[in-house]
């Protein structure tokens, strides 16, 4: 975070909507059997299971990579990604007081995997390709123990660790042609692996699973099959199943007390199998691949995470998949609240538009065209439709509440439609695209007719806005120009030009100054009477682009986000920074105040959505 920022206040999170289903094991329960616990972007979420009440823990700086919970829940311990070159971080979290116990740095770029001791003695960590460290630490004294080169000069990188379940001085680890067990020498302050003898067999082992006795390591592999090695020996015991491998790999496997395993893949099918035969007893298929297994204490429960940034909860009994939990799995390029309320607001990534509901954060409507994807939306001033932006071409229009396609506009722009807006009467659409043409739409009881192409842009609009009086739109591109436009007569009434790729673009609530702002990193204020030359500039980003902005209601605050990851809540009048935001682990694509200055959303590019309380709310 800049130096600056330190001493600003912090906004305060009131929700998440995201599951970060690339991190394997990534979502645990935690012993109480009461929470959920999964990581988001730089964030950790412990989420109640009994009524969605999320607590967050903050402390890394960038995303977290892993995620163990010790054995009697007094600690969660996750380690995070950084840059080539920087250290990365393992943060032991004190469960009770949901703070952080100490943060453990040793391990370059990456944190592949982390493993309690059964007794909460010590933590060991596996550092990622760069590193490729194994490292044993003492909890009580928060230093390392001994370290150790996590595999041999001839095998590949080591993924995954796990650790005994009666012993502190034992774990095993295993990855690419690599499976070991280790034992912890605390009196010399070593660590000494023996490799598991498994033949002929070579297998990359993507997770580990040890039966509750200590008897068998069970290594779930890429080829799709599992190893079943005795933990004493080394030796390799089984490996199966023989003929129907598990296809695109083992992801994830879970024991349970009967010895019979669950095992997630990489094609999203969860199987309960046979521990001893490995025959498949019971299967399901989920969308995309299954990165968790998260079992409550009676075993009555479980719940599923998947790549899909979907959590399942199956009952034992039935195995009968129940979705509970769903985000955007790709990048969020675009939010809109419902005018006059804090409640209700859309988003759209990819192929999808989704409407959510702020309260207990959860979907409400999900609108998919396969294979298209939209570039941006908004709701109409009436709340009766959707607007929204698609690569096609296409200007799509749909019913809030039913998810109905209301109107089509084919053609709209030849290199795909990226912006798009909509007049307070509900009368006209305005559209940006890809070449640089701004279309004025004219909407009708049962159609529509194209009113005026205006072309003045020589690249992508990136942004539109219409005054309140309907009369004008300005449009931002990343040509360097901005253009305010007469929209009943169709003709440009100022353009503004700055060494800049334009990404967005506000009217001041009185309309008599317009900020935009960019690939500078700059926000700059605008007269709208007269635009030769920015009236203020102010630096808004020490690095990245700024790629959404938005400003109050009553024109006090304006709020930024983009490529630092930081939201920024603004003073129009001084501007300074009142509040920043940290938790976002994915560049920021846009940023909304809702009409009422209750709520902040901000959306980023790995599929979070952050509901913040909005610090400046309007006064009665």
């Amino acid at each position: 975070m800049d130096l600056e920022m330190e001493s600003v206040p912090q906004l305060e999170l009131e929700a998440v909507i995201g599951f970060n289903g690339h991190v394997f094991s990534g979502l645990r329960v935690h012993p109480d059997d009461e929470h959920l616990i999964y990581p988001l972007g730089c964030t950790i979420i412990l989420k109640r299971i009994k009524d969605g009440k999320q607590e967050f823990l903050h402390g890394h700086t960038n995303n977290v990579s892993c995620i163990s919970v010790s054995k009697s829940g007094l600690y969660i311990a996750s380690g995070q990604v950084n840059f080539m070159g920087f250290k990365a971080t393992v943060i032991i979290w004190d469960y009770a007081k949901r703070t952080i116990y100490t943060e453990l740095v040793l391990h370059k770029a990456k944190v592949e995997a982390l493993a309690f001791s059964p007794n909460d003695k010590y933590l060991v960590s596996l550092g990622g390709q760069d590193d490729g460290s194994i490292v044993v630490w003492n909890i009580e004294t928060k230093q390392a123990i001994c370290g150790s080169p996590a595999s041999a000069q001839s095998a590949g990188p080591s993924l995954t660790l796990q650790y005994s379940n009666t012993n502190d001085n034992i774990f095993v680890s295993g990855g690419s042609g690599t499976l070991r067990v280790w034992e912890l020498d605390l009196s010399n302050r070593k660590i000494r692996p023996t490799e598991c003898k498994t033949g002929k067999l070579k297998r990359t082992v993507k997770c580990l699973e040890i039966s509750e006795d200590d008897q068998f390591i069970y290594g779930g592999t890429t080829s799709g099959d599992i190893m079943k090695v005795n933990l004493n020996t080394g030796l390799l015991n089984d490996c199966g199943p023989v003929k129907r491998k598990y296809s695109m790999g083992v992801s994830v496997i879970k024991i349970l007390k009967s010895g019979d395993l669950l095992v997630g893949s990489g094609s999203g099918t969860l199987t309960l199998c046979s521990g001893t035969n490995f025959k498949t007893l019971k299967k399901v298929h989920l969308e995309k691949r299954v990165t968790s297994i998260a079992i409550i204490g009676d075993e009555q429960q479980f719940f599923v995470g998947t790549e899909a940034a979907q959590i399942y909860c199956f009952s034992h009994e039935n195995f009968k998949a129940e979705l509970i939990s769903t985000s955007p799995n790709s990048a969020v390029k675009d939010v809109a609240i419902l005018f006059g309320t804090s409640e209700l607001f859309a988003t759209c990534s990819d192929e999808d538009i989704r409407v959510w509901y702020i309260g207990r954060p959860k979907e409400l409507v999900r609108i998919t065209i396969p294979n298209m994807i939209c570039n941006s939306l908004d709701f109409m001033f009436d709340g009766h439709s959707i607007i929204s932006a698609w690569n096609d071409g296409k200007i799509r229009v749909f019913g809030p509440e039913s998810g109905k396609l209301m109107l089509i506009i084919n053609n709209a722009h030849r290199m795909g439609v990226t912006a798009i807006a909509g007049t307070r009467d509900c009368k006209r659409i305005v559209s940006g695209g890809g070449e640089g043409q701004v279309c004025v739409w004219d909407l009708k009881p049962h159609g529509y007719r194209l009113l005026e192409a205006m072309k003045r842009h020589k690249a992508t609009v990136t942004c539109l806005k219409i005054k309140s009086d309907d009369t004008e739109c300005v449009s931002a591109s990343s040509d360097g120009t901005c253009i305010i436009w007469d929209i009943q007569r169709f003709v440009i009434r100022q353009m503004m030009i700055a060494n800049t790729l334009f990404r967005t673009v506000c009217y001041h609530p009185e309309e008599f100054q317009i900020i935009t702002s960019g690939t500078d990193r700059k926000v700059a204020y605008w007269d709208v009477l007269e635009s030769r030359c920015a009236l203020r500039e102010l630096e808004a980003s020490q690095s990245g682009a700024i790629n959404g902005m938005h400003i109050s209601q009553d024109g006090k605050h304006f709020v930024t986000g983009g490529d630092d990851k930081l939201v920024k809540v603004w003073d129009y009048m001084a501007g300074t920074v009142t509040h920043v935001g940290l938790a976002h682990g994915g560049s920021i694509t846009s940023v909304k105040i809702c009409s009422n200055n209750r709520t902040l959303v901000s959306t980023s590019a790995d599929g979070a959505i952050l509901c913040w309380k909005f610090p400046h709310p309007s006064s009665p």
